[in-house]
């Protein structure tokens, strides 16, 4: 079958759960904020080197689970090299954070830079990162530079109520704990009485190349609003879970049309990088909405869709990459078959096998 399109990935995070107990950081968040807050304590320790080293590692569990394309968001141009060597597909999307202008444009210029070297079976984005962690002002040149460039974006979207309660009225654990650990308290604004999608939106962000991921506290205003810019929505369930930030409302947005997708996310907030695993726990997380089926086409066909590859990989047929996986399953071939007891066998990119270094021996997904 096709191969799987894991979305929304942060591969470079694979370590994370090895980096904190080191770090004596390991303990379990009391919330999203406390999450942020703990992941940014954790990554302060933490080199290049054993960064680009995760990645790897992020990369040869995906193959193993039957990924054979990623949305990866990428932190720094200095780790894209850990994708040298690898033929796994994908966009890459460069991660835009910051406040301050003059600290904010040098970023963004080296970002594009990057953009400029990445080729072969993987293209570029930008990822601005999240409505709070970019000042507004700033959203115009990240619009104006991606479509200069022609750049797909993939960012973080009403995740959480602390991001809704700090886009509304600057108030929550986001204003009161994370902006001052990162020294952003000046940066605070005043109460802007708007959401996360028409942040995003004013900033010009907002189209038809735009992945937005996660979307739990869409109101049914901003659902509408994704559908009429021709957004692609990402689902990361078992995030969702483990960060506690709710469900998001599929049925809202099956009723609207919205294009979606499936990721992982990292292994920050996950413990897996499998969209087997996704899957199965998405047909409980969302029961009555999606089916096996349904989900079975968001993985594959709908995330090279989200990530702007349709026209390359998710789906097997002429013309389109040679990207699949091979599974051993005794009996009849359903959807509900192939996650009750489909295994992983062999992983071919453009045609090729991938290699035992790369792969392992038949991992189950």
């Amino acid at each position: 079958m096709p191969g799987f399109v894991n979305a929304h990935t942060h591969l470079e995070l694979t370590h994370f759960p090895a980096w904190r107990l080191r770090d004596g950081l390991d303990y379990h968040p009391r919330g999203f904020v406390d999450w942020i807050i703990q992941m940014i304590k954790v990554r302060r320790g933490v080199s290049v080197e054993e960064t680009r080293t995760s990645l790897k590692a992020g990369i040869k569990a995906c193959l193993r689970a039957g990924t054979t394309a990623v949305g990866d968001i990428v932190t720094s141009p200095d780790l894209l090299p850990a994708y040298d060597g690898t033929f796994i597909g994908g966009r890459l999307y460069l991660e835009l954070i910051g406040q301050d202008r003059l600290l904010f444009e040098p970023r963004l210029a080296k970002a594009l830079e990057a953009c400029k070297t990445v080729n072969g079976c993987r293209l570029p984005g930008l990822s601005p990162h999240a409505p709070y962690t970019l000042h507004s002002s700033l959203l115009p040149d990240i619009a104006a530079a991606a479509d200069q460039m022609q750049l797909p974006l993939s960012l973080h979207l009403a995740e959480s109520r602390e991001e809704s309660a700090l886009l509304f009225d600057s108030t929550g654990p986001l204003a009161e704990e994370m902006y001052p650990l990162v020294g952003w308290q000046d940066y605070l604004p005043a109460p802007r009485r708007t959401t996360p999608a028409r942040f995003f939106d004013d900033g010009g962000l907002l189209g038809s190349s735009t992945l937005a991921v996660h979307g739990v506290q869409l109101t049914p205003a901003d659902a509408a609003l994704l559908k009429e810019r021709g957004v692609t929505l990402c689902l990361c369930p078992r995030s969702n879970e483990r960060l506690a930030v709710g469900t998001a409302p599929v049925h809202l947005f099956n009723k609207l049309g919205i294009p979606l997708c499936l990721g992982t996310d990292s292994l920050a907030s996950n413990d897996s990088l499998s969209l087997w695993d996704e899957i199965r726990f998405a047909l409980d997380c969302y029961r009555g909405e999606l089916g096996p089926e349904r989900l079975l086409e968001m993985a594959t066909k709908g995330g090279a869709a989200g990530i702007g590859l349709a026209d390359c990989t998710g789906v097997l047929e002429a013309g389109k990459q040679a990207d699949f996986q091979v599974l051993q399953l005794d009996g009849g071939c359903t959807a509900e078959r192939l996650l009750d007891a489909g295994r992983v066998n062999a992983v071919y990119l453009q045609g090729l096998l991938a290699g035992l270094d790369d792969f392992g021996s038949g991992a189950a997904a």
